[in-house]
């Protein structure tokens, strides 16, 4: 096969924007993966250093347990003890200790035995069995306890006449229980030590877990390890959806010959590059639609069917699109530059989730079906271009995202909907709503299906709401410094003439044999 002349204009390979997407998908599930064992990592770091008592003891809060029955029992704790001695030696898996306030002048009694032998001694035993050892809390205004299920029987024999129990206490007011943990099925108990019915009395369980430790440093160094390996993924897949593309505002530009090689013939007809942005846009971002004249009257009801590969790749994609941010973040505000590779990448995930929004229902603008590309597509009716900034602001990367940006999060709650939480003494109560955009779009959507057309002022509205969620989403992904606007540029084409935000392009120099210009 001859190769293509020196110049000539080349697209690059299915396969590798395949395999670009492939990487990304994979790195963002990697960058989940990764955002898990951190997290999971530091909280048993901070819960193991922090939250232990003088004794050693992670403890739970107190439970108040209450039964008209005669013993209160957790029959099948199961303890695994499967795991290497060189990960938990013997003793490894530490203490546990119960500690218990009776609520009235009767003994308690507390005992730990097999799961069995419990069992066997609770046989034709009136019981509460407890399910749950959560502690008192609000549930829609009612306060909810510990669960059980009971048991019917008579009465029990007494419980310190039995030889079953590996640990006992029994007595008056406060007793502790304190047991050396082992591998098996175990039972607990909690009688009156006179075996009477009607058991009352405050409880809280804590354990010494000397494992938590390496158990936490461990998920600390996975984590630390798939984060390495998501960045390379991600910065591989990025990589490879750039190799012979130029970037996603840029056309397709021919590469220099080499001396004494002729330029290839033009190939301009062969491929039409995207058109530029406008001269004037009144915010750094160009953000268009272009109306179909005949919608369909019924495909918008099975678009979102359509639309669920996009949904799937669009997960990742904007996992990925975090992950990426975050590093972006460290760059600006180290370096004062948001990295090319990054910004091509956001930007492309961003013009993906314009076309998809643009052909569903964020504005059923179009029947045409999106492409799976992160690249400007000239030929498909939804276009979104962010021009790349020299420079970025150290210090407004700070206090972008979280505290600038409140005012847009309070508008878009109304234009994008969501859910709705109010607070009521210990109750929350919750409800979705739908946003305005949602609503205008279904009203399109039953115009067109009465009438074929869509109604050109709520489309022009539906532009305009749709403009200003993104310039939002432009400004807290840190792609830009301008603040968004408090405004509505409605319709479907960028038509400000403000001053434009691209860089002006360097003037050509003048024919040979002409002077050049003064003070060139």
């Amino acid at each position: 096969m001859n190769a293509p002349p020196y110049g000539a204009l080349t697209k690059p390979a299915r396969g590798s924007r395949g395999g670009a997407i492939a990487l990304i998908v994979i790195g963002s599930i990697v960058a989940l993966i990764t955002i898990g064992l951190l997290a999971g990592g530091g909280f048993l770091m901070w819960a193991d250093r922090t939250q232990r008592d003088a004794n050693g003891y992670l403890t739970s809060s107190s439970t108040r347990l209450a039964t008209s029955a005669y013993a209160i029992a957790s029959t099948d704790v199961t303890v695994a003890s499967g795991a290497p001695g060189w990960y938990v030696p013997t003793g490894g898996l530490g203490s546990v200790r119960i500690v218990a306030t009776a609520n009235s002048a009767t003994p308690l009694f507390i005992g730990i035995a097999s799961s069995a032998d419990v069992q066997r001694y609770l046989d034709g035993v009136q019981y509460a069995q407890l399910q749950g050892f959560t502690g008192m809390r609000e549930f829609m205004g009612v306060r909810v306890g510990p669960t059980y299920v009971m048991h019917g029987g008579g009465a029990p024999a007494s419980p310190a006449s039995q030889s079953i129990w590996r640990a006992q206490v029994s007595g008056s007011g406060t007793q502790s229980l304190t047991w050396t943990v082992s591998g098996g099925h175990w039972g607990v108990v909690l009688m009156n030590a006179d075996g009477s019915q009607n058991v009352t009395a405050d409880v809280s369980v804590g354990a010494t877990a000397p494992f938590l430790f390496s158990l936490a440093l461990g998920l600390l160094i996975g984590g630390g390890v798939a984060l390495v390996v998501a960045g390379a993924l991600l910065f591989g897949g990025i990589a490879m959806s750039r190799s012979g593309t130029p970037g996603p505002s840029q056309p397709w530009a021919p590469q220099p010959p080499p001396p004494g090689i002729p330029a290839a013939p033009s190939v301009g007809a062969a491929y039409m590059p995207p058109p530029p942005p406008p001269a004037g846009l009144s915010y750094p971002l160009r953000i268009e639609g272009r109306l179909d004249a005949t919608p369909s009257r019924w495909l918008w009801l099975v678009k979102w069917i359509l639309l669920i590969p996009h949904f799937i790749v669009l997960a990742f994609l904007g996992l990925a699109a975090f992950v990426l941010t975050v590093i972006a973040f460290f760059a600006i505000l180290f370096t004062g530059r948001y990295p090319r590779s990054i910004f091509d990448f956001n930007v492309g995930v961003l013009r993906w989730w314009w076309r998809v929004s643009y052909y569903g229902y964020s504005a059923l603008g179009t029947d045409h079906y999106p492409p799976f590309t992160f690249d400007a597509a000239a030929d498909y009716p939804a276009t979104l271009d962010i021009p790349h900034p020299e420079r970025l602001s150290r210090g407004l990367v700070l206090v972008k995202w979280w505290l600038l940006a409140i005012p847009h999060y309070i508008v878009i709650a109304a234009l994008v909907g969501g859910t709705a939480v109010a607070v009521r003494g210990a109750t929350t109560y919750a409800a979705p709503y739908t946003g305005l955009i949602t609503i205008l779009v279904i009203i399109a959507a039953f115009a067109v299906l009465f009438t074929g057309r869509y109604p050109r002022g709520i489309f022009d509205l539906v532009m305009g709401l749709n403009r200003w969620v993104f310039r939002v989403l432009t400004y807290v992904m840190l792609l830009r410094d301008e603040y968004p606007p408090f405004r509505l540029d409605l319709g479907g084409d960028e038509t400000s003439g403000a001053p434009s935000f691209a860089s002006p392009a360097p003037a050509p120099p003048p024919p040979l044999g002409q002077p050049r210009p003064s003070g060139v």
